[in-house]
């Protein structure tokens, strides 16, 4: 019997999903108004699978994924939502969840999707299905653009970088090129947009491995 939590802020709505669960033969371990209660119960009695609303006062439920996961990592998070924002269904994936379900699903069908996780499986909404395949189109376009060009860095970027790499703070680069900090970090901001990254520390592994600078020397 699969152990399940509950997190909805609609009291009607929880209860009558709960009833409805308990007597589908699934053992409703908990519920939870929001995300902090849900965090709290997931800790204490690790559900198999945590349903869980999007739109919650306080705490999203994308807020609370991250932490649900982190504190429970063998559950598996269903995003029960009446949420058809595509933002919020990356954000969903990004975070680890193993489905996304909008909330005019029939239970029946809702039934099949929790059997489903619970096998190792995945599932989203016949609803969003589209907008993940546009999502995904739009990485992989993203990606082969990035492989395809060879960015070109200015010498003041390819010399912020440098000292990037050498672990030295905006504010030590900026003493150390006569700039101000904050020029630095548009510098930075620069860098990572035109290699298409997110950190520091990818930029400069990248711009190790295209020889646009060299490796730290050792200290």
């Amino acid at each position: 019997m699969k152990r399940l939590l509950v997190v909805d802020d609609v009291p009607l709505f929880r209860a009558g999903l709960t009833a409805a669960l308990n007597a589908a033969g699934y053992d409703v371990i908990g519920e939870a108004a929001d995300g902090e209660q849900a965090i709290a119960i997931a800790e204490i009695e690790q559900p198999d699978i945590v349903l869980l609303d999007i739109l919650m006062p306080g705490m999203s439920g994308i807020e609370a994924l991250a932490k649900i996961r982190a504190v429970s990592p063998s559950s598996k998070v269903l995003l029960l939502t009446g949420s058809e924002s595509e933002e919020d269904l990356v954000s969903a994936i990004r975070g680890g969840a193993r489905g996304y379900i909008l909330k005019d699903m029939p239970f029946e069908e809702l039934v099949v999707v929790i059997d489903n996780l619970a096998a190792g499986g995945a599932s989203v909404s016949s609803g969003m299905a589209g907008k993940l395949f546009d999502v995904t189109r739009e990485l992989l376009l993203h990606q082969e653009l990035i492989s395809t060009r060879k960015p070109s860095l200015t010498g003041r970027e390819i010399e912020v970088l440098g000292l990037v790499a050498d672990g030295r703070t905006s504010r030590q680069i900026g003493d150390l090129l006569f700039i101000s900090e904050n020029t630095v970090k548009n510098h930075i901001r620069n860098i990572l947009d035109k290699l298409g990254l997110h950190s520091r520390n990818e930029a400069v592994l990248y711009a190790i491995r295209e020889n646009m600078i060299s490796l730290p020397s050792p200290s």
